[in-house]
């Protein structure tokens, strides 16, 4: 890959001949990232789990927030990195300098807006609980789905991927006669594909390929990937028909995530009173021992003792925590540059780190797993979600199935309109779908006001 074809204002749903965007002021990246915090898909994020349950008296990161700090980071990757990329290649023509140096680190921060955009209710126990229900099927249905379905189309629901439905809900038109979806620019579309493969392909750990970790996109996405892939040069993994190697700037988007959510995380956990400020400190400040200057190990405990609110304090050391991470995995990028292009890098940047930090990054995970994520209110909210998002899957894949039930007639009324049902077993798939994204895209709270509803747990007043 090269960096000069990396690139493009083109964007999804334009036709060949339409002109690119010529405003030099609001740049097409900037429209892309504009078009992401004004959609709905975005704003309803503000109400979805993150990892602690909403809402509650004591303020902590919902997926919306935590999207936004993820984006505030991922700005400062893009501008690290873009600069760097810049002064190496002084005599690349204008067009390129202007990207990396300037526009680079829009393009990272839109991408870190998206990347959870896709994501269920209930924290990622609503992708599991998705999963679940279409693994768990009884013989018959079962039956159903292997005759109608592809085996790729199935498994795009029995391993259901919030990466994948966040591609399909930028790009996809659903019910609306215009085509592009948001019509965000391929590049910014690209740097959200974590794992650029079909969900057939996906889940395979084994193979080695970063790529193919989970899945990136569904069968409907398919071509429009390959499209995508053909326009910015992304190569294809040899002897795989749907599998390519990453768009280099998707270490970046990852990067920001995997260093927000160790620490943000952690410091949600401590406002609740699971942790402590000692174990905050223990956890993070030895990432600083061979640090020196500002960001030495004693001027960070010099720091420290004249702050006075324990909050104050987890918020500085997730601060300074966040600004070394953000400037080791840059240089990382940096310095991976070869790997990157010729799409070898089959590691995160976190999991390039040295040793040690990695040691004590499988520490952090550790005590995280242990403490924050089994936390038990924690549990309750994701076996909530399972058996909220199941019925809800039950009732409305059983009403797909058996149309002529009065029932079914009225559960079909309520699923929008923008997620179209029609008649026929050649639509199966599609109808499907269509579930699939009218439950994934409910709120937290949106999904329990309609399961007590349709439960008769409680009834609208007149």
């Amino acid at each position: 890959m090269q960096w000069d074809k990396l690139f493009t204002a083109r964007r999804s749903g334009d036709a060949d001949d339409k002109t690119i965007n010529p405003d030099k002021l609001r740049t097409s990246f900037l429209r892309d990232y504009d078009r992401i915090v004004f959609s709905s898909a975005f704003r309803r994020l503000q109400n979805k789990t993150q990892v602690f349950p909403l809402p509650g008296p004591v303020f902590v990161h919902n997926r919306l927030t935590h999207s936004l700090e993820v984006a505030s980071v991922g700005r400062s990757l893009g501008r690290m990195v873009g600069s760097a990329i810049a002064d190496k290649y002084k005599n690349a023509p204008f067009s390129f300098q202007e990207f990396y140096r300037y526009e680079l680190a829009t393009v990272i921060a839109s991408a870190c807006l998206a990347h959870d955009i896709g994501n269920p209710p209930f924290g990622h126990s609503g992708e599991d609980a998705i999963r679940a229900y279409f693994n768990e099927l009884d013989a018959a249905t079962m039956q159903k789905l292997n005759t109608a379905l592809t085996p790729n189309q199935l498994k795009d629901f029995q391993k259901f991927e919030g990466n994948s439905n966040a591609f399909r809900i930028l790009i996809h038109a659903f019910n609306e006669p215009v085509s592009g979806g948001y019509n965000l620019t391929l590049t910014t579309l690209a740097s959200i594909v974590k794992y650029p493969c079909t969900s057939a392909n996906g889940f395979n750990k084994a193979s080695g390929y970063i790529s193919c970790k989970k899945s990136g996109f569904f069968d409907t996405e398919v071509n429009t990937y390959q499209s995508l892939a053909n326009e910015l040069g992304i190569l294809r993994k040899d002897g795989f028909e749907n599998v390519y190697v990453r768009h280099p700037y998707v270490f970046l988007t990852e990067a920001a995530d995997d260093i927000c959510y160790r620490v943000i995380d952690l410091e949600d956990a401590h406002r609740l009173g699971i942790t402590s400020l000692e174990k905050i400190q223990e956890l993070f400040l030895p990432f600083f021992k061979e640090e020196k200057g500002y960001n030495s190990y004693e001027k960070i405990n010099e720091k420290l003792k004249d702050i006075r609110d324990p909050n104050q304090k987890v918020q500085y050391i997730r601060a300074i925590w966040i600004g070394l991470m953000t400037q080791k995995v840059s240089s990382i990028f940096l310095d991976n540059e070869q790997q990157i292009l010729e799409g070898r890098l089959e590691k995160s940047l976190m999991d390039l780190l040295p040793e040690k930090d990695q040691q004590l990054l499988k520490e952090i995970n550790t005590y995280s797993y242990q403490h924050v994520y089994n936390y038990k209110p924690v549990v309750e909210i994701e076996i909530a979600g399972f058996h909220i998002i199941g019925a809800l899957l039950k009732a409305f894949v059983e009403a797909v199935f058996e149309p002529h039930r009065a029932k079914s007639a009225k559960l079909l009324q309520l699923i929008s309109q923008q997620f179209p049902i029609q008649n026929g077993d050649a639509f199966l798939y599609q109808n499907l779908q269509s579930v699939v994204d009218y439950v994934s895209g409910m709120t937290d709270l949106y999904a329990i006001d309609l399961y007590r509803k349709m439960t008769g747990i409680s009834v609208r007043e007149l």
